[in-house]
């Protein structure tokens, strides 16, 4: 019994008609009822009632219809299984992070997803959101995550952090004893801001444009730690993402702001492409997963 011949078995059924059966199987209807019947012989039992309008099945045949559909689900899942094999083996992801997320995570994430497909590699590349974004839709990178700002048509995404900024003061500052802060409070103050390649700067820059003032840059940097560094210095203060101030040292005091409340979102990107990789929408399912995970919002 062969497996292409109860799939014709299953054409037969779904057309009720072995003329029209055979024209969507591309063989001859002779040929096409030469192969029932030699199914029916090897089965020892009639499989269809033929009358002048269609094809009835018998009882042996809706048995052997149900069992044969069984197998033909099975053998699609068994080439999806073995497609997804071939699309995974030696594949290469290069992802963008900026230099403000939690690197650990991402990298335990990388590694979970190497146990499961060992012939996976990455290449990590640390960068402002622009940049990233930019590397993306010039498929110079498959994944980034950045900050979110308005749509691109180019990119799909998929949004995980949802949280408010938080204002960093050295432990000697004024506002150091206070618990939150309205942003106009802040227009004196001596800012360190991320360089230009960030989307956290223009997200403060704007706010504080609302809120009336353009605020003074003393400095600027491209790593946390050196603008953390700068902070513990008492060179300036600077305003960071509620998950970030929760790594920062002892000596840096951080307050909740007010009028307005700063919202920092942050994406997983990837450039839009209806024929994306299976790789791609491999390592697409599994950080959504890993991501609602360890990052979940209202």
């Amino acid at each position: 019994m062969e497996i292409k011949h109860l799939q014709y078995f299953i054409e037969v059924t779904r057309t009720e008609n072995f003329t029209s059966a055979a024209e969507n199987l591309f063989i001859t209807q002779p040929a096409l009822s030469r192969i029932i019947k030699s199914l029916e012989n090897e089965l020892g039992t009639q499989l269809f009632i033929r009358t002048r309008k269609k094809l009835i099945l018998t009882e042996a045949g809706r048995v052997l219809k149900k069992h044969v559909l069984k197998i033909e689900n099975q053998l699609q899942q068994l080439g999806e299984e073995l497609d997804k094999m071939v699309m995974l083996k030696k594949r290469h992801i290069r992802i963008g992070l900026p230099t403000i997320t939690n690197t650990i995570f991402f990298s335990q994430l990388m590694s979970s997803f190497h146990q499961e497909y060992p012939e996976v590699t990455f290449q990590l590349e640390e960068d402002g959101s622009k940049v990233i974004e930019e590397r993306i839709v010039n498929d110079l990178l498959d994944f980034g995550v950045v900050v979110l700002r308005e749509n691109d048509n180019n990119i799909d995404y998929f949004m995980f952090v949802k949280e408010k900024l938080k204002l960093a003061v050295p432990s000697s500052h004024r506002l150091a004893g206070k618990q939150e802060v309205s942003l106009q409070e802040l227009k004196e103050e001596s800012f360190i801001m991320f360089n230009r390649e960030f989307e956290l700067r223009n997200i403060v820059i704007n706010a504080c444009r609302e809120a009336g003032f353009q605020p003074f840059i003393i400095s600027e940097a491209s790593q946390l730690e050196f603008i953390q560094e700068m902070v513990a210095s008492n060179l300036g203060i600077t305003l960071l993402p509620e998950s970030t101030c929760m790594e920062l040292t002892n000596n840096i005091h951080t307050l909740t702001v007010t009028n307005p409340a700063i919202e920092w979102n942050l994406a997983m990107i990837w450039k839009k492409d209806e024929n994306l990789s299976q790789i791609a929408k491999e390592f697409i399912r599994f950080a959504k997963k890993k991501l609602m995970t360890a990052y979940p919002y209202d």
